[in-house]
């Protein structure tokens, strides 16, 4: 395989999924059909979309009573080739029709099971390709056109069946050519568990097309019962698999949704769940607190049910320090808050006049003294007594 060749085919790879393990399995095919080719084309979906393409067109060797033939066919890879079956189709050319079967329909496109349980680990191109030379092999796919036989509608860009809403499968625009290849001995049809046999060493060229003349294969033109139900069988089988794959887009787009409401609600319940925990620590704060605020209410009730029944008693009697530095608190207290009366009174009378500007000054300077070292002197003794502030 020139180098030039797999360059390209890894330059068509480069929007691929796994471009090493199918660049591998292309130039695998390829070495071993040597009519095959590989090349970047736009490939139109049913549904009308475009998507740039890795296609192997060319032709297969297939031996059909005792002659060799070759069959046009190209190969769609999907970009996420291997892990999704390609798309095979079988391409005439303009002096040849498709025959239909339960393999092929009008529109050239391959319907095989080893499309549709095509497996990444057991399944590759080559062993696809050496499946359809097997199938073709016992019922060739292609017939040479009568001499004034239309071209088929399949091939005019048209849907390939009446009445489908489905669009007709691209063909790449230049027709696949005969080309000489190395025939293999005629395989056997696979048994399970393994492929054909691969193709031999010898160099002896294919015949090359029959003319228009000479009829390809045996089958006529003529559209039976059978055509039609495999055309429509395959119709069929394309809208379902779209309605399938629409239906489970769909319902994967649902799940996400409901998968993000689900962590959302989860993280609610979180929040939720803390801010219980966290009133819960608090109603047991209050309940205790309550409780020692109703034991404070009922020693207060008992102290003044108590009081109520003894006699009147003297309040300076009453008060009765335990220690000389604290009987000195209290009197320094007692007389600060007298002179900051004083003060306040003297104020009052300077404003009704009783009393002359300087004789408030003078009084004011004489008690504001006094009042800064009766507050200088408790600021002490509470600091001896240890009392806080």
């Amino acid at each position: 395989m020139p180098q030039s060749k797999e360059a390209y085919i890894q330059q068509c790879l480069t929007k691929y999924k796994n471009p090493v393990t199918t660049k591998g399995d292309v130039m695998n095919a390829l070495r071993h059909y040597r009519g095959l080719q590989g090349k970047l084309d736009n490939f139109v979906f049913n549904d009308g979309t475009h998507q740039e393409l890795l296609c192997l067109h060319g032709t297969i060797p297939v031996q059909y009573k005792g002659s060799t033939y070759n069959i046009p066919v190209c190969v769609w890879l999907m970009q996420q080739h291997p892990i999704v079956a390609p798309l095979c189709f079988v391409k005439p050319t303009q002096d040849m029709q498709i025959r239909v079967s339960q393999h092929v329909d009008y529109n050239g496109k391959v319907f095989l099971p080893y499309l549709s349980d095509w497996s990444q680990s057991s399944s590759d191109l080559l062993g696809l390709i050496q499946v359809l030379v097997i199938i073709f092999s016992e019922k060739p796919p292609v017939f040479a056109k009568p001499r004034n036989a239309h071209p088929h509608a399949a091939y005019s860009g048209q849907s390939g069946y009446q009445g489908s809403e489905s669009p007709a499968y691209p063909y790449p625009t230049q027709p696949a050519m005969p080309y000489p290849v190395q025939p293999p001995a005629r395989p056997a049809y696979p048994m399970p568990g393994g492929y054909p046999p691969y193709p031999g060493a010898a160099n002896t060229p294919y015949p090359p097309y029959p003319t228009p003349a000479q009829p390809m294969f045996d089958g006529g033109a003529t559209i039976g019962e059978e055509h039609i139900r495999a055309s429509l069988l395959s119709a069929v089988q394309d809208k379902v698999r779209r309605r399938v794959r629409e239906l489970a887009s769909q319902a994967q787009a649902e799940l996400e949704v409901l998968s993000g409401t689900e962590r959302d609600l989860q993280q609610g319940k979180t929040k939720l769940e803390g801010v219980l925990r966290q009133l819960d620590q608090e109603q047991t704060v209050l309940d205790e607190r309550l409780g020692i605020l109703r034991e404070k209410n009922a020693e207060m009730d008992a102290a003044l049910a108590r009081m109520e029944g003894e006699d009147q008693m003297d309040i300076d009697e009453a008060v009765i320090t335990t220690a000389p530095l604290y009987k000195q608190l209290l009197q320094t207290f007692a007389e600060e808050n007298a002179t900051q009366d004083a003060i306040y009174h003297l104020g009052e009378s300077l404003g009704h006049g009783v009393i002359e500007l300087d004789v408030f000054l003078k009084q004011v300077r004489m008690l504001s003294r006094r009042q800064f070292m009766l507050r200088a002197t408790m600021q002490k003794c509470r600091q001896r007594a240890g009392l806080a502030g």
